[in-house]
């Protein structure tokens, strides 16, 4: 994405100024502070005592996969699936080490809860992140919530069904052995607590006031750094979690702007699409859901996105493509940057998933997805 970016402005394809304006500072701004709390999550030990407690009340395989789905699908409405994929990674290997389950069933678990939960809340996902922002949404964690969290729900007990079919033998009874719990530090965990506590706090807030004034109190990015503050003021750790928050997708982001943009400008893409594609939802959610593959989700919903506007669509249309755009890393590994993260942390730990073992089961996972987001949807427009 940087070489694309590079290429565009020595070319002149797009000017220095223009390449500036199309950096999105909210968007960067929001997913820095989201980085520097999953780092702290991690560097803090608090998360993994957490997993530790919740997942000791499961008892049987289909009880984890449950925990897992549920557990962290909801996680990641609020902490953003990224994060959590770094962080879930090697509690999925190291439950399945306990647990004497397979891991490929537990990192698939872990894959498809994060990107199926992270559909229904506007910073799940940074997908979501553009659309809330970009559309001007008055109330994008009520309008996520009201069209996407029913069906969201649904479609997590859809994947243990599907789970269930496919990996039948590891749902056999087995025994367990018992792990330690893992040591937290206790100082930077009650800074992490604190950052946890401000985005419910502002979430919950912006939730009551645009119920009772139309509009947002507190804009997102803000509730991103005023929740990143505590550990940046005073954790002694602040300049570790620094140089460990993932730097290398803040670039991928800035680039992503400034290339997609030039493509915007060439007008080449505005070709391709039709109105009857922009104002349907079964066009949108297939659309979104193929193209995701090929040029990932992000940069098409920085493409897709203001063709819909532009069209005049409403908020049905705007959550379809939210939903085409991340349930396509349901597919495929490539559909999604929380697949990648998952599967290159999982071989440093020997653990994999191939692409086509990822597909098999994908596959049949999406098209089932879609078609209960398809009527939702149908009967919320």
């Amino acid at each position: 994405m940087l070489g694309g970016a590079v290429a565009v402005l020595v070319t002149g394809q797009i000017s220095p100024i223009d390449a500036l304006h199309a950096i999105d500072s909210d968007v960067m701004l929001f997913l820095f502070g989201m980085f520097v709390i999953g780092e702290a999550l991690v560097a803090s030990g608090y998360l993994s005592c957490i997993a530790h407690r919740f997942f000791a009340r499961a008892k049987n395989p289909d009880q984890v996969v449950l925990f897992i789905l549920f557990g962290m699908g909801i996680l990641s409405a609020l902490l953003m699936n990224d994060t959590l994929a770094v962080i879930g990674t090697p509690l999925m290997i190291g439950l399945a080490a306990g647990r004497r389950m397979s891991p490929k069933l537990l990192l698939f678990t872990l894959a498809i809860a994060i990107t199926t939960g992270s559909v229904m809340s506007p910073i799940g996902n940074p997908q979501n992140l553009l659309i809330a922002i970009n559309s001007g949404m008055a109330s994008p964690f009520v309008t996520f919530a009201l069209y996407l969290a029913v069906p969201t729900l649904i479609c997590i007990g859809v994947a243990w069904i599907v789970l269930r079919w496919f990996y039948e033998d590891e749902f056999l009874p087995r025994e367990t052995a018992d792990e330690p719990i893992p040591p937290c530090d206790p100082r930077l965990t009650v800074l992490v607590k604190c950052s946890l506590a401000i985005i419910l706090l502002l979430a919950l807030l912006n939730i009551c006031t645009s119920l009772i004034t139309g509009s947002m109190l507190v804009a997102l990015p803000l509730i991103a750094i005023g929740a990143a503050l505590p550990v940046l003021i005073f954790s002694y750790k602040r300049f570790e979690i620094l140089r460990t928050i993932d730097w290398c997708t803040l670039v991928f982001f800035a680039a992503m702007f400034v290339l997609m943009e030039s493509v915007w400008q060439t007008g080449f893409f505005q070709s391709l699409v039709s109105g009857e594609m922009l104002s349907s939802v079964p066009l949108l959610l297939g659309t979104s859901v193929v193209l995701s593959q090929f040029i990932s989700n992000v940069p098409f919903v920085a493409l897709f996105q203001p063709l819909v506007m532009e069209a005049g669509s409403g908020t049905a249309q705007l959550m379809a493509l939210a939903v085409g755009s991340t349930i396509a890393g349901n597919l495929t590994i490539l559909g999604a940057a929380s697949n990648v993260i998952i599967i290159q942390n999982a071989e440093k730990q020997g653990a994999t998933l191939t692409f086509f073992e990822f597909m098999k089961v994908g596959l049949p996972l999406t098209v089932l997805q879609v078609m209960v987001y398809w009527g939702w949807l149908g009967m919320m427009g």
